[in-house]
């Protein structure tokens, strides 16, 4: 969520639960990122056991051992755990409702070295109900900054429809496990990126 948001009462939006498709989407890129984290996972466990078996056997040299395996088993697991936090927040923000706003789309850009570029949904009075980061300005709205649409948002996750056309924030469908997300993303690319 922006940090230029002021808080509003979810009460006064329409909102609707996740779709069992939409929650699958969600659910088959955690799995994937799963699968990833798997591995530094794995080697964080060996890299733990490591010490263990110098000292049952008892090597000399396992006092000396211990703590460059102790540091690179912490620094795999550090990195599994950072794999997998992102797509498990997603995960968890699936419980919490899907808002509609007939309202608005607000474009910006701070100009900055390098400019920094931001989307909000706002409400029919123009109150603030989201922003998020942008990597870019989307070529395909020219200059206009401010936009009379129908939007489909979560907190997390970003705007998902804009007039009943997917953003491509949340895919239709994606592949078990992820694979090929990249190739997909290009193929389905959305026109308001």
């Amino acid at each position: 969520m922006g940090r230029h948001q002021r808080e509003w009462h979810s009460s006064d939006v329409a909102r609707r639960a996740w779709t069992r498709a939409e929650r699958r989407v969600v659910l088959r890129g955690f799995f994937g990122r799963l699968s990833i984290a798997i591995e530094p996972l794995i080697v964080a466990v060996f890299f733990a056991l490591l010490p263990i078996g110098l000292v049952l056997r008892q090597q000399e040299i396992a006092l000396l051992l211990a703590p460059i395996f102790a540091f690179a088993a912490l620094a795999f697991l550090a990195y599994a755990i950072a794999l997998i936090v992102p797509s498990a927040h997603a995960v968890l923000e699936t419980f919490s409702p899907i808002y509609t706003v007939d309202g608005y789309i607000r474009y910006r850009a701070l100009r900055k070295a390098p400019p920094e570029y931001y989307v909000a949904v706002l409400s029919a009075d123009r109150q603030t109900l989201g922003e998020w980061p942008l990597r870019a300005w989307p070529p395909s709205i020219g200059q206009r900054e401010l936009w009379p649409v129908l939007v489909e948002f979560s907190r997390y996750g970003g705007i998902h429809k804009i007039d009943g056309r997917s953003t491509g924030v949340l895919p239709a469908e994606i592949s078990p496990f992820g694979v090929g997300v990249a190739q997909d993303s290009e193929r389905r690319a959305s026109r308001f990126r």
